[in-house]
């Protein structure tokens, strides 16, 4: 397949998607994942398919990307055979990878977590539906041995092993990252509802996903609260509540001080890792020195949600990324590019 067909592969992919949203082969393909992972709710699993459809797989993207880059660095001499490892905190959380990888002319030995792999797999088999010609781009595999190249993703212990085995071959490998909401306690009620999305969506599971907010010393949460109240049926979700009354229960076992709206616990610390069901704030005098704080331990942080900066991610759009937002910031078309 020549690149223009590929962008015609992937659009038509996307196309698909969003016209069959609501077909019953579409309400088997969500029932069979969440039996998989219960993590996997129908409204979580259509926000990412209908994510992935609209800034993924959509031509004028598609055409966006190729257009940032020499033609070459998609037509390359040699194809080369890429191993992917997915996560799978989050539905299709790895996709970008096999998009960027057969994007760009390379094959892509695609392992899905097993968490995941119901819906890449399905999305797999579609694509070779639509061109049979696909089956020379992507393999689904279930090794992934005497490869040319590694993109892995997965959490600290799992980078040591991803770096063993390989660190001898050129590799993208990601650890476990956060995000974080920069406020200035000037925002917006809209702005406000808006970052429930970034705490809630996904369960918080995901490394964009806010997990620890920057307010001006003695911020009133207040309006916060009711402003993400709308998010409060997130309850009904049994592994969700689990956690909420765990963490809960340990808090004031240890006498430690928090804030709780039922749903969502905060507590003030340091720390840039909260567990689920619970935000870490910390408060600040000066926005710069938070700012050049974060900056300096940017290899731990996925993005900063705010209105503060320029490069800032706008409030509800951080598990909104398009194809040139790479993760951890390394650019994966480059990468393909230099094999």
């Amino acid at each position: 397949m020549k690149l223009e067909e590929r962008i015609v592969l992937f659009s038509e992919l996307g196309d698909y998607i969003l016209r069959h949203a609501a077909t019953e082969e579409m309400q088997d393909l969500f029932a069979a994942a969440r039996s998989r992972n219960p993590w996997f709710t129908t409204d979580n699993i259509r926000l990412a398919l209908t994510g992935v459809a609209e800034n993924f797989l959509d031509a004028a993207k598609l055409n966006a990307l190729v257009s940032r880059y020499d033609r070459s660095f998609f037509e390359p001499a040699a194809r080369r055979k890429i191993g992917i490892v997915a996560a799978g905190n989050i539905p299709l959380v790895g996709l970008q990878d096999l998009i960027h990888t057969v994007l760009s002319g390379h094959i892509a030995y695609y392992k899905p977590s097993a968490q995941d792999e119901v819906l890449t797999l399905f999305l797999i088999r579609k694509m070779k539906e639509i061109n049979p010609a696909a089956d020379e781009f992507v393999v689904a595999a279930d090794k992934l041995t005497g490869l040319d190249a590694y993109i892995a993703t997965g959490s600290g212990n799992t980078s040591r092993y991803f770096e063993y085995y390989f660190g001898r071959k050129p590799h993208i490998i990601r650890k476990n990252r956060v995000s974080v909401a920069v406020l200035s306690g000037k925002e917006s009620r809209t702005q406000l509802s808006d970052l429930g999305n970034d705490l809630f969506e996904y369960f918080g599971l995901g490394c964009r996903n806010v997990s620890k907010l920057y307010v001006p010393r003695g911020y009133d949460f207040t309006t916060f609260f009711e402003a993400i109240e709308y998010w409060n049926g997130i309850t009904l979700h049994s592994k969700y509540v689990n956690n909420y009354d765990y963490n809960k229960s340990i808090f004031l076992v240890n006498g430690d001080r928090h804030l709780d709206n039922g749903f969502l616990l905060l507590k003030e610390s340091d720390a840039l890792h909260s567990p689920i069901s619970t935000v870490f704030y910390e408060e600040y005098e000066q926005a710069d020195r938070v700012f050049g704080a974060l900056d300096a331990q940017k290899e731990n942080i996925q993005c900063i949600v705010t209105e503060m900066r320029e490069d800032g991610i706008p409030f509800g759009q951080s598990q909104s990324p398009e194809l040139w937002d790479y993760a951890d910031g390394v650019d994966t078309v480059a990468f393909l590019a230099g094999l």
